[in-house]
């Protein structure tokens, strides 16, 4: 079992520019920018507000993602998270449906991935705002926090697939958020 320790952080299109230049500079490693379209699935056992069994496509491939949130009230949040390639997403999906789970939520994501200081640092765009996610040790991300000059912009506590309930769009039994195209 996995345990992710992260901070995720809401920003103003100014702060995401400010951010994206502060990596840059202070000599963050960039890993590469990619889309994702996250597919959240219900069903089963699954407790909605704090277990997530996600199937995330990047290109032509797929990670298989179980998450679940250890209840705090810190900005820094601890979870569980075991990951798995998938090399064939749609025989997935199948495998998914055939054992009674279904589509709930699914949201695209543009995302920045650096490296620094022993974090890893995620700049995402997604159809309702601008996000930051620091992620490492604890101690790590506070001295990242203070160097990118995030420490006082407010933390956000809601997950992805939570705002993507608030702010996306019903379609049947699916929430949906996407870019527009065009």
């Amino acid at each position: 079992m996995g345990i992710e320790i992260e901070k995720k952080y809401r920003l103003t299109r100014d702060q995401y520019l400010r951010l994206s230049e502060s990596l840059r500079a202070g000599g963050a490693r960039s890993l590469g920018k990619e889309f994702e379209e996250n597919t959240l699935y219900a069903g089963g056992s699954l407790d909605l507000s704090r277990q997530v069994l996600r199937v995330r496509r990047v290109g032509g491939r797929a990670v298989l993602t179980y998450k679940e949130r250890f209840r705090s009230d810190s900005a820094i949040r601890h979870n569980r998270e075991d990951e798995t390639l998938v090399e064939d997403a749609e025989a997935l999906s199948a495998i998914l449906n055939a054992l009674g789970f279904r589509p709930a939520l699914c949201y695209e994501k543009r995302r920045a991935t650096w490296a620094w200081l022993d974090t890893e640092i995620v700049v995402d765009e997604l159809p309702f705002g601008l996000f930051a996610e620091i992620e490492g040790e604890e101690n790590s991300i506070h001295e990242v926090e203070a160097r990118l000059g995030l420490a006082d912009v407010e933390a956000e506590m809601a997950t992805y697939p939570e705002l993507t309930r608030r702010h996306g769009v019903k379609r049947g039994d699916l929430i949906e958020a996407r870019f527009e195209s065009g």
